[in-house]
């Protein structure tokens, strides 16, 4: 089955869908975007994925592609024309082609953003084996730039570490900077100590994720002991158990790094509780 894709303004088949060669998300990777879940074929935490994308967009001296409302409209009827029950919609903003190829930005006057979303049908999303078994990790060093905290399509080096990861025999991989963790390749990390889950502040360093702010404030409603703290790879080895948090993975438990078990080498008990809760939250509050 064909997908229907939104391009600027249009609802297209994804075979009948361009962009400029001269885009500068093509060419210079200036541009930011947002994955949001869907379940039961309604928008999970969309209000955050809204605001985080201003915010990208603001730090970048970016002009935004459209209104809320016209957002939340184009995920509706993508969602609706492709018939996802559970799955993700992503959604891509650049500071658009003025027909060339410069390091200076074009003007904003003149040139219009490009903005670009389509659909990926996930089905099981919700109930992912993966979450059952839990993921193997191994750490590598940070070398991505400073501005985290920005939502960009740099995802180079992520992606490599994704592929460092699988060729070591893993699922995913942790960041390490200055002896610290900063964050997974396209996720949150956590880990659990006698109870207390301890993750890193906010900062330049690391993305705001949206899964994580819903799921520490579930977490301390339900009276788990949380540390916001920098920590070391060696700390989240002899943990308890760790867990990751994204968009698209929700709460995904850890049960290795680096080769060392975690636990008894199965998903622990208050990552399987808060991927519990936020699931059914989750879908409570969805749109």
């Amino acid at each position: 089955m064909t997908r229907t894709v939104y391009v600027n303004g249009e609802y297209l088949p994804e075979t009948e869908a361009t962009v400029s060669i001269f885009d500068r998300g093509f060419l210079m990777a200036d541009g930011v975007y947002e994955v949001t879940s869907v379940l039961g074929g309604k928008l999970i935490d969309f209000e955050g994925h809204v605001v985080r994308l201003a915010r990208s967009l603001k730090e970048l001296d970016m002009q935004p592609a459209c209104s809320r409302g016209e957002l939340l409209e184009i995920h509706r009827e993508l969602v609706k024309l492709n018939n996802i029950d559970e799955g993700l919609v992503y959604l891509q903003v650049t500071r658009g082609s003025d027909g060339d190829r410069d390091f200076v930005f074009p003007d904003p006057k003149t040139t219009k953003p490009t903005i670009v979303l389509f659909t990926q049908n996930k089905p099981n999303l919700a109930d992912n084996p993966a979450a059952k078994k839990g993921a193997k990790i191994i750490s590598i060093e940070d070398i991505r730039w400073g501005r985290r905290d920005i939502k960009t399509v740099q995802l180079l080096y992520p992606s490599m570490g994704k592929m460092m990861a699988k060729k070591a025999g893993c699922d995913d991989a942790w960041l390490i900077e200055d002896g610290h963790v900063t964050e997974g390749t396209s996720n949150n990390a956590y880990f659990v100590k006698d109870g207390t889950i301890v993750t890193r502040p906010l900062s330049t360093d690391i993305l705001h994720g949206i899964t994580r702010k819903a799921v520490l404030r579930m977490a301390a409603e339900a009276q788990l002991k949380i540390e916001e703290r920098l920590f070391t790879i060696d700390e989240a080895k002899e943990a308890d158990e760790a867990f990751t948090t994204s968009a698209s993975a929700f709460v995904m438990p850890v049960v290795e790094i680096d080769g060392v078990a975690l636990g008894d080498g199965t998903p622990g008990p208050i990552a399987k509780r808060l991927r519990e809760i936020y699931l059914d939250e989750s879908r409570k509050a969805a749109i």
